[in-house]
Parts: C-alpha cells; sequence; structure tokens
C-alpha cells in the first residue's frame, strides 16, 4: 500500500477516535495520547499528523462539514422546487451519520472551541454561513428576501439550539422530531409571508 494511503487511513482513524473520546470523556478530559490510542496509532504520530488536540479538533470538524456538506448536496439533487430544497437542508442537518450521539458530542465540543480558538471559529462560520445561504436562497423565492433573511437566521437558530438540546438530553436523538419542529417553523414562516403578500 502506498505511504500517502496509509497515512490517509491513519488520520481517518484518529479523526474517528477524536469523536469517539469526545463523546465518552468530554473535550477537556482528551488527551491526544488517549485519542491515538483508542486509533492504535502512537502519541508521536498523532502529533505529527495534527500537532495539538486544537488542530485535531479542527480536522475533526472539517470532515464532519464535509459529511453534512454532502447529505445535503445529495438531498438537494432530489428536490425540484424551493420547498423541497428547504425541506432538503433542513433534513440533511438530521442526516442519521451526522445526528447520533457521538458526532453531537463532537459538534457541541466545537460549538464550545470556537469562541476561543480562531480557527474552530472560521469553520464555523463558514457553516453558519453556508447555512443561511442556503435557507436564504430558497425562501426568497416564498417570501420577500428581508423576511427570507429573518426566517433563516430563526431556522439555523433552532437546527443549532435542536442540535444542543440532544446532545444534552437523555436517550437517543430524535431526528424525525427535529425535522418537524423546523419544518413546522418554516411553514408557519412561508404561510405568514403568503398572508401578507
Amino acid at each position: 500500500m502506498p505511504k500517502i494511503g496509509v497515512e490517509a487511513i491513519r488520520r481517518q482513524a484518529l479523526i474517528e477516535a477524536a469523536i469517539e473520546t469526545i463523546h465518552d470523556r468530554g473535550f477537556c478530559a482528551v488527551t491526544v495520547g488517549g485519542i491515538a490510542r483508542r486509533a492504535g496509532v502512537s502519541t508521536a504520530l498523532a502529533h505529527h499528523y495534527f500537532g495539538s488536540k486544537d488542530r485535531l479538533l479542527a480536522e475533526t470538524m472539517r470532515y464532519l462539514l464535509s459529511d453534512l456538506g454532502r447529505a445535503i448536496r445529495s438531498r438537494l439533487r432530489q428536490a425540484s422546487s424551493p420547498r423541497e430544497r428547504i425541506s432538503a437542508v433542513i433534513a440533511g442537518n438530521f442526516a442519521p451519520d451526522q445526528f447520533q450521539p457521538a458526532t453531537i458530542s463532537a459538534w457541541l465540543a466545537f460549538y464550545v472551541q470556537a469562541q476561543t480558538v480562531p480557527e474552530a471559529r472560521r469553520l464555523h462560520r463558514i457553516y453558519a454561513r453556508r447555512l443561511a445561504s442556503n435557507l436564504v436562497h430558497d425562501l426568497s423565492r416564498l417570501m420577500p428576501r428581508p423576511q427570507a433573511r429573518a426566517a433563516a437566521e430563526a431556522a439555523a437558530a433552532l437546527i443549532d439550539g435542536l442540535w444542543i438540546r440532544f446532545a444534552l438530553a437523555d436517550g437517543a436523538p430524535d431526528a424525525a422530531m427535529a425535522i418537524a419542529i423546523v419544518e413546522d417553523f418554516v411553514e408557519a414562516r412561508i404561510a405568514a409571508a403568503g398572508a401578507v403578500s
């Protein structure tokens, strides 16, 4: 196997181990050494690939953001109307491979790090802008643009808030309920905009 293949496999193993370790122990208690052990590689190799725990979290978030982007794009390809596209964005944010306990824990750690770590903050801004842009694009076809921006901001806040709520809740996350909550809000905003028009 070529060296590049081995490096990619090890990096992926470290990212997956980071997600699981953050879920099991919490970000503050996680060490690069603990993540490396879980991934079956040496601490030195983990430091070689990522340099620090913050850097490893940033790479983990890039991985999760990439997965999230794929989940949304896959659903968008099947949507044929602005309303279906909005639903695709909402459902993509609660996709099964994203909306599970370990991944939710990693996202929660990412939100905390985004307050103080510049790279995490930059990645969070990219995520937030993409989410808002996707929502505004199609909401503005169903209501005036200022209302679309306000509805998109509120829907994004609902999505983020539901992630945090499920991160702190007992039991398995309920994607169907989360999607229904956001869909109900969006439908009410679209109906209200239609009533005013």
